[in-house]
This record gives structure tokens, sequence and C-alpha cells, in this order.
């Protein structure tokens, strides 16, 4: 089953709702990393979520869902854009021995950090003082939009997925009970159908008695944004002097991607060549 996200939107009541399926992206992911049980599966909530919000805002330019604190975690984010290509990390200092989000940030706090192709950036801050991401991101929504959001994330150690529900801002008195009627018929969603079922099988199975419209599937996959030029510009970035200083005292200098494991490694006749003639540089090192 390919990663995808669906979109849909109840005809009946005001409410619209998202569904993800990140299993492949979730394994490329953790897989380049030895993290505990529990930071895979808050890493793969995170993806899911990320991924939905990234269609709910509606922007086009990338995202990013940092929880920071002071706890074994000190920091997990996830990084998104508008196309659907993610990419997550995170930072394991002490011993994991609990899921408990408290316990992993302590004086925890997540960060959405919204920076459009076009327009200024945007960040938003909400505590992590609930039991749940999902409840988290509920009280942002509730902060930021003013709107009734909820999500359901789920993650093991195979699978992630998410699914959420939003009422539009033209919700009417009426229009209330119908939101919480489908966030009841969306709370029997069972970790499996998440994981192993297509998503119009669980939407037709959820709501068989609603008017849904779904729209095109949307493709995700795991990208990272770390490359040889990148690499050579951070170099350039900190001067020759600087570089052969480094390449005296190590004999090479070697950047790593946190995200992806990568790694790169630049000689003293790589940094001589990028500082005559870069273009060369990055045709010889790829």
């Amino acid at each position: 089953m390919n990663d995808q996200l669906n979109r849909y939107l109840f005809d009946n009541v005001h409410v619209r709702g998202e569904l993800v399926q990140v299993s492949n992206t979730y394994k490329e992911i953790i897989e380049s990393h030895n993290y505990p049980a529990p930071v895979n599966h808050i890493l793969g909530q995170l993806l899911a979520a990320t991924s939905m919000m990234t269609a709910l805002l509606k922007f086009e330019g990338d995202i990013a869902v940092q929880i920071q604190g002071e706890g074994p975690v000190p920091m997990i984010v996830v990084n998104g854009n508008d196309q659907q290509e993610l990419r997550g990390v995170a930072n394991v200092t002490g011993e994991v021995t609990t899921s408990n989000l408290s316990e992993l940030f302590t004086k925890g706090y997540m960060v959405i950090t919204i920076t459009p192709s076009q327009g200024e950036r945007y960040q938003g801050i909400v505590g992590l003082d609930k039991d749940t991401i999902g409840e988290c991101l509920e009280v942002y929504f509730e902060q930021s939009e003013q709107l009734k959001t909820h999500f359901w994330l789920r993650a093991n150690d195979e699978n992630a997925a998410g699914m959420m529900i939003q009422a539009l801002p033209e919700e009417s008195d009426n229009d209330e009970d119908g939101y919480y009627n489908l966030r009841q018929l969306s709370d029997t969603i069972k970790d499996e159908e998440l994981f192993e079922l297509e998503a119009d099988v669980i939407l037709n199975r959820l709501y068989h008695q609603e008017d849904v419209r779904i729209f095109d599937p949307q493709s995700l996959s795991f990208k990272c944004t770390c490359s040889v030029e990148r690499s050579a510009g951070a170099i350039m970035a900190v001067g020759r002097e600087e570089a052969e200083s480094i390449i005296a005292d190590e004999g090479a200098i070697t950047m790593h991607c946190d995200y992806c494991n990568t790694k790169y490694e630049f000689v003293a006749d790589d940094v001589a060549l990028l500082f005559s003639d870069p273009k060369e540089s990055n045709e010889k090192l790829h």
C-alpha cells in the first residue's frame, strides 16, 4: 500500500477530514537510526500530524513541527512541504523508559513553524501539557484558528497513520451536533484498520451513513534536503583559511546529516578545487 494523504468533505455538515498513511516513509526514517521504540512511535505520530497539517493549513512552502523539552529526548522534529515530502529526526540523550510525553519532554512545548514560498514566516507555540500529541495539536488549532479539531494519531514499530476532522468556519449550531457525531464515529477506528486498509474502505466503514466527498489522494515520500552542494556551500561560508585549518588538524572536513545519516567528506584537494572552481568541484564530488 502506497503512502497517501486523503482529504474528504462531508456534504451534509460543515466538517472536513483527512486520513494519512505514512508507513513506508516512517520506516525509511527510523531504519536509518536506532531510536528506542517510544521515540519511534512519537516520530511516527508526528509524521502523520505534519502531513495532515500541511494540507490543512493550505500553503505552498515548508513546515516544521518540533517538540522540545528537558527530559531524555530534548528534541524531535519533522519537516515537510506542500509536495508532501517529509523527513524527521530525534535527539536522544538519556535513557528512555516510558512513552509518557511529560516525562520524555520535561517542561516540553511544541513549535510549529510555517515558511511559505511567498509571504512571511509564521510560528506558533503550544505547551506539551496534554497526554497525547493529538490533544496538543487540538489546542493549537483552537488558539490559532478558533476551529474545533480532533486528531487520531497511531504508530507502532512498523506503521504510522492518522486521521483528523475539523469543523469549518461556517459551522452553524446544527452542525455542532454533526461534528460530535462524526467524532464519535471516528473514535471507533482501530489501529489495524488504519495501518492495513485502503483509505476508501476505512471511510466507507466509518461513515457509510454520511455523504462523504473524497478528493484525489496525494502521494507522500521521504526526502532529505542534504546534498554535496549544500555541504560545499557550508564550507565556502566559513572561508578558505578556516577550511584549510580544519584540514590541517583533522585531515578532512566531514559533515554528517542527522536526518538520513549520509556522510560527506572533503579532503585537501576537494577544498582547494572548491575555492578555485566551485562548479568543477561539485561535478567531481558527485
